[in-house]
């Protein structure tokens, strides 16, 4: 009977680059979307990368994959491993992607690096990934019909994977944007080449107008779109990165504190060079000058110069490095904080991990050049307070007691309610 009611469910294709046993928290989702749309007459497959592509990985996500949902995979070629070997990796060995593109290496083989990455992986460095994709996904599609294509980057070159089996099978193609393309944060501070900029802007016109239908995860970059591109303007959404209640049912387990009783401020996620409030560094020294017990603790990746701000600061014996964790583990790390750290990049981006802080319950300071997106979802959710990265943060410790997280305000953003919300635009195509 459950089988007969999948056959008449409408169909949808996933392609993500991330996927279990991917530990990215790029993956979180689509491997949420999809584990609800099921619920809203949608019946998903996912075309994504091979397993022997991660290093960093998180065996416990697969336990969530329905075995309905068909998964296809296809091989890639990954620049990454010549970039391992520039440096003097193993192509096993863990990179860490907030090094990568630091500039506190001055090693030529760094440099060089970088400038192959920047000028001549286009649209990014998983454009191996490319061929291979667009070859399983021809073969799926030439067996099993599909109602709707959905594909989520970055990368976006699973944009383009999207766009050509759209076009040669006649699918709608829904792009979904987690973050910008041609101006994505991390080209900050590097020079692209002409050729490569005007190569790149073809391909992101090409997908967005090719589109059926284009979701944003936040509104500012879906405004600063609809700005480049206004033909959008009709079929341009938003759709939360959001939280998965299931997560916290039942309540991650807090750990007991290493140190006794410090405070703990912790920060989850990468965090690189150009995302560093290092005067809330130096306001957090002279508070432990002054005898107050507190801990700073990183889950995830840290850059080169954001450890050295940490070090110039004096808060290295202070400081925690707990590197990658598995995801149910960064939930307790997660409740057992006293405060939680997120950094913006720049104003059209909201960092997925402020919706789980969120959830969390625990104050929450942000820092963010002009990202009035996230302070407005701060100071509606009543969780916390926002400030420019030349401020110290000094005022959010005096009026952190008065933080309590509006939960009812907060379940706007849970990804069951997200689901809904997709399969509402997938429908109005008329599919």
């Amino acid at each position: 009977m459950v089988k007969k009611y999948y056959d008449i469910m409408k169909k949808v294709l996933f392609i993500t680059y991330y996927w279990p046993p991917s530990g990215k928290a790029s993956l979180h989702w689509p491997l949420k979307i999809i584990k609800h749309l099921p619920s809203f007459g949608w019946m998903p497959s996912v075309l994504t990368v091979d397993e022997d592509t991660f290093t960093q990985k998180d065996d416990t996500f697969k336990n969530e994959i329905s075995t309905e949902v068909k998964i296809i995979r296809a091989k890639s070629v990954e620049p990454f491993n010549i970039y391992k070997k520039f440096i003097g990796k193993s192509s096993n060995d863990q990179l860490i992607a907030s090094e990568t593109i630091s500039k506190k290496n001055k090693s030529f083989s760094h440099s060089l690096s970088i400038w192959i990455r920047m000028n001549l992986f286009i649209p990014d460095s998983r454009v191996g990934w490319y061929f291979p994709a667009v070859k399983a996904g021809k073969t799926f599609l030439n067996n099993e019909k599909v109602d709707a294509i959905v594909s989520i980057g970055p990368p976006h070159t699973s944009h383009l994977v999207g766009k050509k089996l759209s076009s040669i099978f006649n699918i709608p193609h829904f792009p979904v944007f987690i973050d910008p393309w041609i101006d994505i944060s991390y080209y900050k501070n590097f020079n692209r080449n002409k050729l490569t900029l005007s190569i790149d802007k073809h391909l992101e016109k090409s997908v967005l107008l090719n589109a059926a239908s284009v979701i944003f995860v936040t509104q500012s970059m879906c405004n600063d779109f609809i700005k480049k591109y206004p033909s959008i303007k009709d079929k341009a959404n938003v759709l939360y990165w959001g939280y998965s209640e299931e997560d916290f049912c039942p309540p991650p387990n807090p750990l007991p504190k290493e140190g006794g009783n410090e405070e703990i401020i912790l920060h989850a996620g990468n965090i690189f060079d150009y995302q560093n409030p290092k005067y809330f560094w130096q306001s957090l020294r002279k508070k432990i000058d002054r005898g107050e017990k507190i801990k700073l603790v990183f889950v995830g990746t840290v850059s080169p110069g954001i450890k050295q701000s940490i070090l110039v600061a004096g808060l290295e014996p202070n400081t925690i490095y707990k590197g990658f964790l598995p995801y149910k583990k960064m939930l307790n790390e997660m409740m057992s904080a006293d405060y939680l750290l997120v950094c913006a990049t720049e104003p059209r981006h909201v960092p997925g991990k402020l919706f789980e802080y969120l959830r969390a319950g625990k104050p929450i300071i942000a820092f963010g050049d002009g990202n009035e997106e996230v302070k407005k979802i701060l100071t509606e959710a009543n969780a916390g307070m926002m400030f420019g990265y030349e401020e110290s943060g000094e005022k959010f410790f005096n009026e952190s007691s008065h933080f309590k997280s509006d939960q009812e305000f907060i379940k706007r953003f849970e990804r069951k309610n997200i689901s809904q919300g997709l399969s509402l635009i997938l429908n109005k195509v008329g599919v």
